[in-house]
């Protein structure tokens, strides 16, 4: 799943660590995040979603592939 969190948090001038804190995760789940990874829990998704007062469907992306459609 792609998602827009680094771009997010760039424009806000915020580093990974300082954004990790302010949602409470580790600086690694942040950049695990931020290059696909990892991807965040529902809850995780939602915490992201209000943090940057964005619909989820604007932050996280996600890409169907041939092999995810049916036939």
């Amino acid at each position: 799943m792609e998602n827009r969190i680094e771009a997010l948090r760039r424009k806000m001038g915020l580093k990974q660590e300082e954004f990790a804190r302010m949602i409470r995760v580790s600086r690694q789940t942040v950049s695990a995040i931020e290059t696909g990874k990892y991807n965040p829990s529902l809850e995780l998704a939602f915490t992201i979603s209000d943090f940057f007062g964005l619909p989820i469907e604007e932050i996280f992306v996600h890409k169907r592939s041939d092999s995810d459609e049916k036939e």
